[in-house]
């Protein structure tokens, strides 16, 4: 068992048994190692501690809905919703499909994809010369699916595996300073209509930390009775994490739908949670 895959278990240990808060003691055994070397390990590939984590577990989610749509169209509107926007903290850029690349389907272009490990599962992370275009968890969606997509969506392009050119995708998310301290630059290079492409971002400009409903990002764009719509392209994001998909949840605080297992969201936003807690108390120290 690879130290990814002990993060992930565990993790899931927590999420299925966060009712009756474990002790350190009792996760650590389940991954076979001490309560110190395994809050070592937590702390290094999560960044957070497992009492933090666990905690992050138990908020309710309808207190992580941003206050209001408008909330979500201030910064929105402040970041700008134009392609090619620096958007929220982690620089990602996203950049859609050209019609003449749309045209030319890929003709000429090489896609390199790797398998890579995570806290969360592992994931296929697909590349082309111009940034991330697919990454998926393979538990939930097997990776010849993955790939069969890929090739459907670029049917002339030419796919080769090479995770060491897709690697920087995840350690980008785990690993996301630079030596200056600010966070890596991650371009996205993506297929969507217009509509989708307005919903993914304005995804990006949820904070870390912090949850916004479907009726919240069908009003920031100034349509709000399009609240089924934008489920529909939040369950068309092709790029699992890095556009924060599972950032978006009912009205009502439920989890509602996620492509790639709730069990998987959960994780996720229980760990941008801890992380956002941490910051705060940080800044407050």
């Amino acid at each position: 068992m690879n130290d990814y895959a002990r993060i992930e278990k565990s993790m899931a240990f927590m999420v299925a048994n966060a009712a009756q808060q474990p002790s350190l003691d009792t996760i650590a055994a389940q991954v076979h190692l001490s309560a110190f070397h395994f809050q070592r390990l937590f702390c290094r590939y999560a960044g957070v501690s497992p009492k933090r984590f666990l905690q992050a577990l138990t908020l309710e989610r309808g207190k992580q809905l941003i206050a209001s749509a408008q909330s979500l169209a201030d910064t929105a509107q402040a970041l700008g919703l134009s392609g090619g926007s620096r958007l929220y903290d982690h620089f990602v850029t996203l950049e859609a499909v050209t019609p003449g690349e749309f045209k030319r389907q890929g003709e000429g272009v090489e896609i390199a994809y790797g398998i890579h490990s995570t806290p969360f599962g592992e994931v296929l992370v697909a590349t082309t010369p111009r940034g991330v275009c697919r990454m998926g968890f393979i538990a939930a969606t097997p990776e010849e699916d993955i790939l069969a997509q890929l090739a459907a969506d670029w049917p002339r392009s030419t796919l080769r595996h090479q995770p060491d050119a897709t690697r920087y995708a995840v350690e980008a998310l785990f690993e996301a300073k630079q030596n200056d301290g600010t966070p890596k630059k991650l371009p996205l290079h993506v297929s969507g209509t217009n509509f989708q492409m307005n919903v993914w971002r304005a995804l990006l400009m949820i904070p870390d930390g912090q949850l916004a409903s479907y009726s919240h990002i069908a009003q920031a764009l100034g349509a709000p009775k399009s609240s089924r719509a934008v489920g529909n392209a939040v369950g068309a994001n092709p790029v699992a994490l890095w556009i924060p998909c599972h950032r978006v949840i009912q009205q009502s605080g439920a989890l509602g739908g996620y492509r790639w297992g709730l069990d998987v969201k959960r994780k996720v936003q229980a760990w941008e949670a801890a992380q956002y807690a941490e910051q705060l108390e940080s800044a407050h120290g």
